[in-house]
């Protein structure tokens, strides 16, 4: 059982010994320089095959600083949430079809985490990067925006830089919920946001704020609570809000791990949707459909966020010079039995 020989490191220099060639002639065939005789490029070829040989990123880019690594890097602020996944999958995509590896960071909304995976990111020689910031204010990454290195922002975007951006319509998104509850007959619609420092959160309250003044209906600021984006505070939230003496008739969530919460919260009161509470989320994930009953949701197009954001970038690693893009892509309704 040789597994160990399978997966040793082979160097350059071993390849060149077996070849019989020097290891800048290796060097030459693995850049597809045409300084090399047919019979000896086919030679080293063969060898590489049989050895497995697989040249060194950091080694190749530090022999040439204008290669390409091939490599790109995500930093993404909650891998949990099934809208990054999708947003993952779309990069994904678009990177494999040009050639391109990529290096995912999860810093889960921590920014002593995202501090440190920017600098693996820098060490590794990325190509460039598609980076959630923290927030419209993240020094970090407009930092990186500054020093040249090409970058995309996805969900969240920077105030004082030229960046290129792909994001959805956060307020109109928001607004076309409330406004539906508030055309069903809903009269204390509640809104749990997401962080509220994000730029996603604000335009989404600020999208529930719109509908619910023009559809004659008062702000009442106890129907508001901020969150963290996460299933705990869709929990703990939604017991807030249906705690109150007059209570939420309907809640409209500010992303799906706080929809989740906030349904695990009303079916562990027994109440029923649509009869007691209503509920409206912001992103339609696959489950959405399967749930008693199916929820209505804001649809956002999470897969084409992040197709475009790899195309935006891989067309920024090419062309540095070219005007900054923002990208705003539509959202949608879905419209079921949960208001």
């Amino acid at each position: 059982m040789a597994y160990e020989n399978d997966y040793k490191a082979v160097s350059l220099y071993e390849v060149a010994d077996k070849a019989g060639v020097s290891s800048a002639t290796v060097s030459r065939v693995i850049n597809n320089s045409p300084n090399v005789n047919p019979e000896t490029r086919l030679r080293v070829q063969q060898v590489i095959k049989e050895l497995r040989y697989t040249p060194n990123r950091v080694a190749k880019r530090l022999r040439n600083r204008n290669a390409s690594n091939n490599l790109l890097g995500v930093l993404i602020p909650d891998i949990q949430n099934p809208f990054y996944v999708e947003v993952l999958r779309g990069i994904e995509d678009v990177a494999y079809e040009n050639k391109y590896a990529l290096i995912v960071c999860n810093f889960s909304q921590d920014e002593k985490k995202e501090k440190l995976y920017l600098d693996i990111l820098l060490s590794e020689s990325v190509d460039g990067l598609i980076a959630a910031p923290t927030h419209e204010n993240d020094q970090k990454v407009i930092n990186i925006v500054k020093s040249g290195l090409p970058i995309v922002c996805v969900d969240r975007g920077l105030t004082g830089v030229d960046v290129d951006l792909v994001v959805v319509e956060n307020r109109n998104g928001a607004y076309s919920a409330v406004d539906f509850l508030a055309k069903q007959g809903y009269k204390r619609i509640a809104y749990i946001s997401g962080l509220p420092q994000l730029p996603s959160s604000r335009q989404r309250e600020s999208g529930y704020k719109d509908a619910l003044a023009d559809n004659g209906l008062v702000f009442d600021g106890s129907l508001v609570k901020y969150g963290d984006s996460r299933h705990e505070s869709g929990v703990k939230l939604s017991e807030e809000l249906l705690n109150l003496e007059n209570p939420a008739d309907a809640i409209f969530t500010g992303n799906n791990l706080i929809t989740l919460g906030a349904l695990e919260t009303i079916h562990k009161r027994g109440l029923r949707i649509p009869d007691d509470v209503a509920i409206i989320g912001f992103d339609d994930m696959y489950w959405s459909i399967s749930l008693n009953p199916p929820l209505t949701a804001v649809r956002q197009p999470a897969y084409e966020i992040g197709k475009r954001s790899a195309e935006l970038l891989i067309q920024r690693i090419t062309d540095p010079a070219r005007p900054t893009v923002s990208m705003t892509l539509k959202t949608e309704l879905m419209i079921r039995n949960s208001c």
